[in-house]
């Protein structure tokens, strides 16, 4: 009889195949399963040929193939086909065992499944994988969450095949209940969505400033031995420098449309729904939601009378905007996660966050070690935090000349404004709302707090001398 496997994976695309690679590494005997049988014995007889990998054809046959209790990670597209294989799978299993989800699945979806499973008796657990193929195979970050007595049984496996920060710490932890796992690799990828606008933004003013690809590249390349040391910054320098087969840039040659898979739109909803100003994750979104329309960009540009003037910015300035920027965009994320651990009961833990994604991950980089010393030292709120205030306060004026400069010159910017805009108005005692309430009483009688007054205090006024003493809060039932 053949050794049974510790671990069961179903779903062998890009980073189902380089997990389980992964995982045989690291001494697991791995049974595999893909719904199109012909992708599993390429695989088998492929890249895991020699290894301890075993596929099997039929779905019970690899439940009947794993040790006990069982522990089976999906890595299938997020949504109904999660469901689906759920519903195949689960009838399978036995009370006890594991069930992981390492896909991008919105945290909700794990909430729900999390019952579900629990009501079989199963263990689930939604754990985000970030890293790309790369991270896959050599160790991405991990972040699981879910059913907690699957972790003492997942520890060392998950631990193992993880990245490792420069301190050794593995960027794999447990989380919490239900959906955090998801939801931290959820704002993980809308901070990801974030970074790379930013970074595109240097780009495209650097570009319009005259400079060519190969100071670009070097320009990056500086910038990434300093602040902005990071992957997303290191790969950038290096797109920057590739030719195509004429010798001219790549880059210019690939189409001006962006893709996005619904991460950070489920980030954008979400802070919506808390009632939390992610706002640089939302323009980066909206970025590359007109970024789509291109066609009817060509058009349009084609009607302008006046053309984008040549950008006169310096290298150190646009470096201090884009590294403002980027504070400011983890600042608003952290602040969705700590709102959504409330109202979730999760208890997150801020400073473990940042320590998961310092390695494997797509954003890791060295400026999460100061974001988990700050949340580790107590803080309520980066912009708060006596070293982060004071890096952006250094940052401030070459940022605002670099949004002028774009503003002036016709070049859209709006991550870097955006953010900007948040700064001053978290940092501004006074901002116009008195006079949107004011608007708001004035049309609706949605009443209005007094500066004079004890907060909670609601008053109306009849602004025009023909309304009542009715307002909206008396249709309260």
């Amino acid at each position: 009889m053949d050794t049974p496997a510790d671990v069961g994976l179903i779903g062998l695309a890009v980073m189902g195949q380089n997990l389980v690679l992964n995982l045989a590494d690291h001494g697991q005997r791995v049974a595999v399963y893909n719904r199109t049988t012909s992708v599993t014995e390429d695989f088998t007889a492929g890249p895991a040929a020699g290894m301890d990998v075993v596929g099997h054809a039929d779905l019970a046959d690899l439940v009947a193939g794993l040790s006990t209790p069982r522990t089976i990670i999906l890595l299938v597209k997020a949504g109904g086909a999660v469901d689906a294989v759920l519903g195949d799978l689960a009838p399978l299993l036995s009370a006890g065992d594991i069930v992981i989800d390492g896909g991008n699945s919105l945290y909700t979806d794990t909430e729900r499944r999390c019952r579900e499973m629990a009501e079989r008796g199963l263990r689930y657990v939604g754990a985000g994988v970030s890293g790309g193929e790369e991270g896959a195979r050599n160790g991405p970050s991990i972040m699981p969450g879910g059913d907690a007595e699957a972790w003492p049984d997942l520890r060392e496996m998950l631990q193992s095949i993880a990245a490792r920060a420069k301190d050794g710490t593995p960027c794999c932890d447990w989380l919490g209940p239900g959906g955090s796992g998801h939801y931290v690799k959820m704002v993980h990828n809308g901070i990801e969505y974030g970074d790379m606008q930013v970074i595109a933004e240097a780009y495209s003013l650097l570009r319009a400033s005259g400079m060519g690809h190969d100071e670009m590249s070097a320009t990056f390349r500086e910038w990434g031995e300093g602040v902005l040391d990071s992957f997303l910054v290191d790969i950038t320098a290096d797109i920057l420098a590739t030719v195509d087969e004429d010798g001219s840039p790549l880059v210019e040659k690939i189409l001006d449309s962006a893709g996005q898979k619904g991460t950070g739109k489920w980030t954008v909803i979400s802070s919506m729904e808390l009632g939390q100003p992610v706002s640089l994750v939302a323009e980066a979104v909206y970025a590359r939601i007109v970024s789509s329309f291109k066609e009817l960009r060509v058009e349009a540009a084609a009607t302008r009378q006046r053309s984008p003037a040549p950008v006169d910015v310096a290298a150190d300035d646009l470096r201090d905007a884009l590294y403002a920027s980027k504070i400011v965009s983890y600042a608003q994320g952290f602040m969705l996660l700590r709102a959504a651990s409330d109202e979730n009961g999760w208890d997150l833990d801020l400073a473990q966050v940042a320590s998961l994604w310092r390695a494997g991950c797509i954003i890791r980089a060295a400026f999460l070690d100061d974001v988990m010393a700050a949340f580790a030292g107590g803080a309520d709120h980066l912009l708060l935090d006596p070293g982060f205030s004071a890096k952006v306060e250094a940052a401030d004026p070459g940022w605002r000349r670099v949004v002028a400069a774009a503003v002036t010159a016709g070049v859209p910017v709006p991550a870097y404004s955006s953010a900007l805009a948040f700064y001053d108005a978290f940092f501004s005692a006074t901002v116009p709302a008195n006079l949107i309430q004011a608007q708001r009483d004035y049309f609706g009688a949605h009443t209005y707090e007094r500066v004079d007054r004890p907060r909670g205090e609601y008053f109306h006024t009849d602004w025009t001398g023909r309304g009542g003493t009715t307002t909206s809060r008396s249709y309260d039932a």
